[in-house]
């Protein structure tokens, strides 16, 4: 009996031993890994800021604002050129994709026209709802991706939805929810622009009252 008593505490301290130096191991390479990812995603955002604006000679970075806006934020980058806005740039969410969550970098002119739009972050099918990147869908022939069809185009006489919905975008083929919640996003950027620039009640696109914006 003994003899099995002592097998079972053995058992228990090489488990407690194994479980010890495994969480370990996971901590020590968070610690390491977890500045190289920030930085990562620092400078992919900062890219997709370049790629959607036209030139500026100002670090967008440094004037940002928030939009607090259903349960998530909206961040607004105000680019500028020889102290003349260029564009601003607005990194925006949906949650309606096939794969759920979805963001993306919105460019928009200062008379609030669609500049360019980079996809930021998704888990969409690959072959399918991926195609939203610019890369997956590009046509040498055209010359041309799927965003291409919003760049210069005013949401104002342009619906931000899917043909299928009576709107004015060609869906991805075999992909209309992600072209959907693609469309939602753009919109709920163009939304908080019309915010943040004082044309648009705050309550009408967060269905909250108070302080939306802050520095």
């Amino acid at each position: 009996m003994a003899k099995k008593e002592s097998t079972f505490k053995n058992m228990v301290l090489t488990l407690f031993l194994v479980t010890l130096f495994a969480s370990s191991a996971l901590a020590l390479i968070y610690e390491v890994t977890k500045g190289p990812i920030a930085e990562a995603k620092r400078l992919k955002k900062a890219n997709a800021i370049g790629e959607v604006v036209p030139a500026f000679d100002n670090d967008p970075g440094t004037e940002v604002k928030k939009l607090a806006v259903n349960g998530d934020t909206l961040y607004f980058y105000r680019a500028w050129m020889g102290g003349e806005v260029t564009g601003i740039a607005v990194e925006s969410y949906t949650r309606a994709g096939f794969s759920g969550l979805i963001k993306v970098m919105v460019g928009f002119l200062p008379d609030g026209t669609l500049h360019d739009i980079e996809v930021l972050e998704h888990a969409e099918t690959p072959g399918l709802g991926d195609k939203m990147e610019k890369e997956k869908s590009f046509d040498k022939t055209t010359g041309e991706s799927w965003t291409t069809q919003f760049k210069g185009r005013d949401p104002r006489n342009f619906s931000l939805m899917v043909k299928q919905d009576n709107g004015d975008v060609d869906a991805i083929t075999a992909a209309t929810i992600t072209s959907r919640a693609f469309c939602d996003a753009v919109q709920r950027a163009y939304d908080g622009l019309l915010v943040v620039t004082g044309d648009l009640d705050y309550d009408a696109i967060s269905g909250s009252t108070g302080q939306p914006i802050a520095e």
